[in-house]
């Protein structure tokens, strides 16, 4: 299918299975004529003949006559619909028998099953809503905490939008400025871009562009989940304590040594605060050929976390930090370190421990200690305060722009690197038209973000493809 064919008519089953109520959507030029096909309303005129945002009672009637439901219409004119074209939803009892005897009459009767995200596709295609507002539709849907929620709504209502809307009025004044200048190179009096309030501009725009770069460490964090690696020798107690953060048993627990091969992972969410558990391969010495795979995913997963879990046996600490201390803690540098002192319910007073292993770290490794009985549970409250309070995220609201949007974060890095060549350019006292050309690459950079200067389809079908059917 064509990413950009939008002139026929889709029909999608929008609501999830299993509910008492399912609703279809359809929208196009069709939208209307064919829903009167296979809808009879219990009084009155039909669909095309009625006002639009009114809801009419009635029956779905298969091609022999017999009713199929009886729902409710609901009418919508473009452009003033959420696709901009003419669309009608059907709600019917939540059957799925019924559901698909209604999609098979309108696919009878002209319309096409829609695509993943066709009709936010479509919206966006006819000019309601920029691209970011689209990809934030996806991100509503799949929020799984207030955090995301609040996120995503930011960013649907168009907050992010409007942050690029004022960059990208300053750039055109900036560009403008030059545009002029080079206009009238030829007469050396007039001088329509003074230096300094270009310079003045440019760092106002690359403050900005800055600020929303470096906010999506804390959106990635907020959408995706904070990377916890859970780290340690074999046997230390690491798949039980994924178990009893998770509270369910997702790893396999066993005396064996080495039985956690490659890494395992889920999430949680803690206080509204999602974590990305990470439980990594035993680290020690072996010949075991995929075992070494396994413990060498460990220090890649160690590498990628924000936090670290560093579970060490109680009863052997000391033994078990010296073992590992040259290996862990040079990667823990800007990280958050939680020593985990598993096994407390067997050691005689873990408190001497804890305090005997801070002599092994230096002071630039943030570190928390704290004991615990993975397989009595206890302590894991506790660990999981510590958690929440070393992920130390902002509070997001709705008026908050935070960027998690991977392919926002590569146009903003790009329109960062531009921008840093026009404030080059004009300390060298480079030429008009080199400085111009970096900030129209600056403004182009931006444009993608909000869809200006995307005409690829293969791009718009990566952007769509993972949205719900329905969408």
């Amino acid at each position: 299918m064509n990413i950009l064919y939008t002139d026929d008519t889709i029909c999608a089953i929008a609501t999830a299975q299993g509910g008492a109520i399912g609703t279809i959507r359809v929208s196009g030029k069709e939208a209307i004529s064919i829903t009167d096909k296979i809808f009879t309303p219990a009084g009155g005129a039909p669909l095309s003949e009625r006002k639009p945002y009114t809801l009419t009672f009635g029956h779905i009637m298969s091609e022999n006559g017999e009713i199929v439901d009886e729902v409710l219409v609901s009418l919508f004119r473009g452009p003033h619909s959420y696709t901009g074209e003419d669309s009608t939803e059907i709600s019917c009892h939540g059957s799925s028998y019924i559901l698909q005897q209604v999609m098979q009459l309108l696919v009878k009767n002209g319309c096409r099953a829609a695509g993943p995200g066709e009709f936010t596709q479509r919206a966006f295609l006819n000019g309601k809503m920029d691209l970011s507002q689209a990809e934030a539709v996806a991100d509503l849907i799949a929020s799984t905490s207030a955090a995301t929620h609040r996120m995503a709504m930011s960013q649907m209502r168009g907050g992010f939008s409007r942050e690029l809307s004022a960059l990208r009025e300053k750039l055109l004044h900036l560009t403008s400025l030059m545009e002029l200048e080079l206009d009238f190179s030829d007469h050396e009096e007039l001088e329509f871009a003074d230096r300094s309030e270009l310079s003045e501009i440019a760092s106002q725009v690359e403050t900005v562009i800055n600020g929303l770069v470096h906010s999506f460490s804390v959106g990635n964090a907020i959408k995706n989940g904070i990377p916890v690696a859970i780290i340690g020798e074999t046997n230390a107690g690491k798949s039980t304590l994924l178990n009893a953060l998770l509270n369910e048993e997702r790893a396999i627990v066993s005396d064996i040594h080495g039985t956690t091969r490659d890494v395992i992972e889920d999430t949680m969410n803690i206080d509204g605060v999602m974590f990305r558990f990470i439980d990594t391969a035993g680290i020690r010495e072996t010949s075991d050929e995929i075992e070494s795979i396994g413990i060498e995913r460990s220090f890649q997963k160690l590498d990628q976390a924000s936090i670290v879990l560093w579970v060490i046996d109680s009863t052997e600490a000391k033994a078990q930090i010296e073992a590992l201390k040259d290996k862990v803690i040079p990667r823990c540098e800007g990280k958050k370190l939680i020593l985990v002192m598993n096994k407390c319910d067997v050691t005689p007073d873990p408190a001497v421990f804890v305090s005997d292993t801070e002599i092994f770290f230096p002071e630039n490794v943030c570190m928390e200690t704290i004991s615990i009985s993975a397989k009595n549970r206890k302590g894991i409250a506790e660990l999981q305060e510590l958690l929440v309070k070393a992920a130390a995220l902002p509070e997001v609201t709705q008026n908050d722009v935070v960027v998690s949007n991977i392919r926002h974060y590569e146009a903003l890095t790009h329109a960062l690197e531009a921008i840093h060549r026009v404030q080059d350019g004009l300390e060298m006292n480079l030429s008009g038209d080199l400085v111009s050309q970096d900030l129209r690459e600056c403004l182009f950079h931006l444009a993608e973000i909000v869809g200006g200067e995307i005409t690829n389809d293969e791009v718009l079908g990566n952007i769509f493809r993972n949205f719900c059917i329905g969408k």
